[in-house]
C-alpha cells in the first residue's frame, strides 16, 4: 500500500526546509508497509551540533507554516546529536554526521522503498 500522499508531501516540505540549512545525505524512506505507526522517515545529517539544531528549527518552522502542525513528540533537541521530530505519519531524524554513520538507520530500513525528494533538496546529498 505504501505511504499516503499527504505523508510524502510532508516529507518533501521537511526535506526542502532541511536543505535550506545545508543538511546533507538526505534519505526519505517509505516505511508504511513495515511499521504500522508511521508512513515515512526522513533522515538528514548536519556537520555540527549547532547545524543540527538549526536544521530542526527550520523544519519545524516550515511544517508549522505549511501544515499548521507541531511535532507530536520531539526528542534530543538541544544536544544537537540526534533529534527526532515525530509528526505522526512522518518521523524526521536529524543526526550529527558521526551519529549517522554509527547508527546507520538507512541500513536498518534498506528494504523499504525510497521516496524521491525535490531536486533542490536532493542536490544537498553527498
Amino acid at each position: 500500500m505504501g505511504a499516503h500522499a499527504d505523508s510524502i508531501a510532508l516529507v518533501k516540505v521537511a526535506a526542502q526546509a532541511a536543505s535550506e540549512k545545508l543538511a546533507e545525505n538526505m534519505v526519505a524512506l517509505d516505511v508504511a508497509d513495515r511499521l504500522g505507526v508511521t508512513d515515512a522517515f526522513l533522515i538528514v545529517s548536519g556537520g555540527s551540533e549547532p547545524q543540527v539544531n538549526a536544521i530542526v528549527d527550520e523544519i519545524q518552522a516550515k511544517v508549522l507554516d505549511e501544515y499548521s502542525m507541531r511535532p507530536v513528540r520531539r526528542e534530543g533537541f538541544g544536544m544537537g546529536r540526534w533529534v527526532l521530530l515525530d509528526y505522526g505519519d512522518v518521523v524526521v531524524h536529524v543526526q550529527h554526521q558521526e551519529d549517522r554513520v554509527f547508527y546507520a538507520l538507512e541500513r536498518l530500513w534498506a528494504d523499504c522503498p525510497v521516496i524521491e525528494l525535490p531536486e533542490e533538496a536532493a542536490g544537498q546529498n553527498q
